[in-house]
């Protein structure tokens, strides 16, 4: 027997790394979009003019969902894949796309940065294409797990470019402080 593992210990081995590494992706970006208080609840937000192709609140949330449990189970691909030539470059890449949309929320929902959030999008966009690309030389699995968030990235880089157009004057917009009546 020259095998190390068996493949079903190789197949336990990465729903380990799956069990592990989908729960903190989730966590992760739900706990820093609480953070920023994005979505519906954001009076600022709620003040601004939406884009017709703008989906209800609770579609951000599910799509996210599933984004995170995709994106996060590629990762765990390739944390699997030990001895990949690429493996290390394709982490970084990783992490610094991931790095880059946790800090998305905070800078469109909590600094009312329109136009900002969009060239961040630009720039995540780029840097997750760059981890899909390397992703495919270590597993191509997880290459096509990143597509859904590559398209995902373009759809909300086009709602928020539009929502920078339909609300010139964001970043200064004040939202008068909630008033409680008894």
């Amino acid at each position: 027997m020259n095998q190390i593992a068996s493949k079903g210990q190789l197949r336990m081995s990465l729903l380990r790394w799956i069990l592990f590494i989908v729960p903190i992706t989730v966590l992760l970006g739900f706990t820093f979009s609480q953070f920023a208080n994005s979505g519906d609840e954001n009076r600022w937000f709620q003040a601004l003019t939406k884009p017709a192709a703008q989906p209800p609140g609770p579609a951000f949330g599910a799509a996210w969902a599933v984004l995170y449990i995709m994106m996060g189970t590629a990762l765990a691909m390739v944390l699997h894949a030990r001895g990949a030539p690429l493996r290390v470059p394709a982490i970084i890449l990783y992490l610094t796309q991931f790095a880059l949309n946790l800090f998305w929320p905070i800078l469109f929902f909590g600094m009312h940065q329109v136009t900002a959030a969009f060239w961040l999008l630009v720039i995540i966009f780029v840097v997750a294409l760059a981890t899909t690309l390397v992703f495919g030389r270590v597993r191509k699995a997880a290459a096509w797990l990143m597509v859904p968030y590559l398209a995902w990235l373009c759809f909300a880089a086009a709602l928020n470019m539009e929502i920078d157009i339909l609300n010139p004057g964001a970043e200064t917009l004040v939202v008068p402080a909630a008033r409680t009546q008894i």
